[in-house]
This record gives C-alpha cells, structure tokens and sequence, in this order.
C-alpha cells in the first residue's frame, strides 16, 4: 500500500459523492434561472454560467489543496485564522453591501465573502489547539482559549450584520464535546438558547416569574438527602435575568428589522393580525411560496425545467437559500428523498473517514468540516421547510454563489488531502 500515489489513496467514494451533490446543484441553479432554452450553457453573463465558472474555480482549488504537503496546513493554521479575522475586519472599511449585509470585497470578477474563509481558518486553528500536546481541554484555561477561537469571527460577523453565518460558528462545539469538553456546557448552551426564546415570547418578568417558581418547586419537593447550595441557584437566577434584560436590547438595537419580522413570524411574536398578514407577505412569503412549490412536485414531481412555480418566480432567492424547493417540485417526493440521502451518507461516510484518523489534528478538523456542513444542512432545509426562521444559510454545493461552493470544497478536500496522508506510509 506504501507505493500507492496520492490519487490511490484519496477516499473517491467522498469524492463521487461531492461530484454528485455539485452536479444536482448546478442542475437545480440551471433550471431555477433559465431564461432562453436557446442560451449556451456557457453563457457566463447567465447565474448557471456562473456557477460553471465557480466550479471551475473549485477544480482548481482542489488541485491546489492535494497538491500541497499535509503538514502545510496544521503549520499554517494560525496565520489562516489571523487573516480570516483581518479580513472579516476590513469589511467594516473596504466591504461592499449586498441585500443589506456588508459581507463582502468586490474583486472585480468575484465577489470574496471572507466570513466563508474563516469558516476553514477557524476549524483548522481549533484542530491545531486542540491537538496541541499541551492542551488539555478539562481545565478550564483551555476551554476559554477554545471558546475564543470559536466566537471572535462570530463577533466580527454578527454586526455585519449575518446572523445566518455567525450562527454557524456554534457549529463548532460539536468538535470540543467529541474531544471532551464538559458535557454540562451542552446544558448551558441549550438553556441560553431556550431562555433567548422564551424571553422573545413572554418577556423578561415572566421569565424571571417562572425560573423563580420553578426554584421553589425544586426545594420543596426535593428530597432530604439532596443538598442543593441556595446562593448558586440564586446567583443562576441573578445571571439570567441580566441576560434575559440584555435579549430585548439586541433584539430590538442589533437585529434588522427584516431579522425581527423572521422571529415575530416564526414564534407568533406579532398579535396585530395586519401587520401579521404584512409580514407574512414579505418575510414568510419565501417559506409560504417554497413550501407550495414542495407540495405541487407530489411524488414523480412535474420534470426537468417544468416546474411552473420555479418558472414563475414564484420563490425569491430559489437558486440560493431556497434551491431545495426547486428539488420539491421538478423531482418530487422521489428527488428529494434522493438528494437527502446523498447527504446523509456524505456526511456518515466523513464520520467513517474522522474516526479512522491516526493524527489528533486531522480528526479534529475532520470534525470540525462535518459541524459545519451538517448545520448548514440542517438549517437550510429547516428553512425551507417552515421549521425554522428564514436567516439567509445555504446549503452545501448546492445553492448558487462563489464564495460558498469555493470555500465549502477547500474545506472538503483539505479533509481529504489530510486523510490521504494517512495511508502514505502504509499505515
């Protein structure tokens, strides 16, 4: 096995898997944008043109990326994170807004979004900390540096502002529970989330009213031999309340409007049924119209560049965020069921691949690629869906857009790049 090259020892099952996910997209992103069946599939002033010229960039990334010594990248890991983040700085100076979010530099021919970029700098830079023979992730000085890690770009990003791909980077804790990291950190994570809900739908007082009263509940029907300390539960009391004052004010001071009206129409926030009929028209009229283009595909779906509401422009955005409706109706139940199964064995064959890593660095970025692909997989179909607010996440090499495809692929193949390194040696 040591005398195989690096093309006998890359995983192609992943890679045939990658092909098919981009092809199916681009397949999608054609029919979704189809203006004139007489226009060459080579027309670059077309987005499925485009999108031709942004997988050819991949291709050549993805040369690139194996051409390159694994160790490169473990070596260089801090210096990628320290320019994602002077990147992602820039933005506040030299960035262009698109849709409202100052995301991106113009280069000219190609808009560069940098937050995707440091999506891979900040899975490397954890995976280099985190197999740092000095790191130990128990103490409670390296889950801090961890945390770092994970949350600046997260800052920088979120008053772009781009929630969407802020919330992404919490991806990322998924890597440091596989490694160890307190389990309780889990709790704490699930109850900041449950308690920026709750406060968006009953308000702070309530909220305090209820940690209270469950407070009560707790001592008096605890049993004896349980000793539970009064002055922490208070101080969890004290701390979340603070927290629970802090919602309203990034509520209403960070998020855009268009971001308010997502969350008043996904928790029922807003009780004037006009303005709720209004929102539901602008915000919810993207979920509403996907939701009617995945239900009229019905089983067979109606066909290739046959879709009607895809043709009427009935769903904003459908080459991007909202693709997987496009799946819904031209391929039905059928085509949709194939394309979540794609990814369900993509993302299990790189749990298979993450597991069988000799070195801590490449499991840990192994992981650290699948976190972010399974969010963003996760999210963009709650989205379309209805299940979950719409906040502008694409779904891997599917939706339309260079930066993503581009850098979601350097994120896979360094993956692979790192894999096949495993076996150079005949291990």
């Amino acid at each position: 096995m040591s005398g195989r090259g690096l093309f006998g020892r890359i995983d192609w099952i992943t890679i045939i898997l990658y092909a098919l996910l981009v092809f199916i997209g681009w397949i999608n992103i054609y029919s979704t944008s189809l203006a004139d069946q007489s226009t060459s599939v080579f027309d670059f002033t077309t987005l499925y043109g485009k999108q031709l010229y942004f997988i050819g960039l991949s291709l050549l990334g993805i040369i690139l990326v194996l051409f390159v010594e694994s160790n490169f990248f473990e070596r260089f890991a801090s210096i990628f994170y320290v320019v994602s983040l002077v990147l992602l700085l820039g933005l506040f100076v030299f960035g262009k807004t698109i849709a409202g979010a100052t995301s991106w530099y113009n280069l000219g021919f190609f808009n560069l979004q940098p937050s995707e970029l440091a999506k891979v700098a900040t899975a490397l830079a954890l995976a280099k900390f985190l197999s740092d023979i000095q790191t130990d992730i128990r103490t409670r000085k390296h889950q801090m540096y961890a945390l770092v890690i994970i949350l600046l770009p997260a800052f920088l990003i979120l008053p772009q502002p781009d929630p969407g791909s802020a919330l992404i980077y919490f991806s990322f804790f998924f890597v440091l529970f596989r490694e160890g990291f307190p389990l309780y950190y889990l709790g704490i994570l699930l109850f900041i989330v449950a308690l920026f809900v709750t406060t968006l739908m009953f308000g702070t007082v309530w909220v305090t009213i209820g940690m209270v009263v469950l407070t009560l509940l707790v001592y008096t029907f605890k049993k004896a031999s349980v000793k539970i300390p009064l002055l922490p539960v208070l101080g969890v009391i004290v701390v979340s309340t603070l927290f629970s004052l802090s919602v309203n004010f990034v509520y209403e001071n960070v998020f855009e409007q268009r971001h308010r009206d997502r969350f008043a129409l996904w928790l029922g926030l807003e009780k004037d049924e006009d303005k709720l009929e209004e929102i539901r028209k602008t915000i919810g009229y993207n979920t509403y119209q996907s939701e009617k283009a995945i239900e009229s595909g019905g089983f067979f779906g109606k066909g290739f560049l046959e879709g009607t509401r895809t043709k009427g422009d009935f769903v904003p955005e459908q080459h991007t965020d909202y693709i997987f409706s496009s799946v819904g109706e031209e391929w039905g139940f059928l085509g949709t069921a194939t394309v979540v199964l794609l990814f369900s064995v993509f993302f299990l064959r790189l749990i298979y691949i993450a597991e069988r890593q000799k070195s801590d660095f490449s499991r840990m970025y192994g992981y650290g690629v699948i976190s972010i692909l399974v969010f963003h997989y996760f999210i963009n179909i709650g989205m379309v869906i209805g299940l979950l607010p719409t906040i502008g996440v694409p779904l891997p090499f599917f939706s339309y857009g260079g930066s993503g495809l581009i850098f979601f692929t350097m994120l896979l193949f360094i993956f692979l790049k790192l894999d096949s390194n495993r076996l150079k040696d005949g291990i």
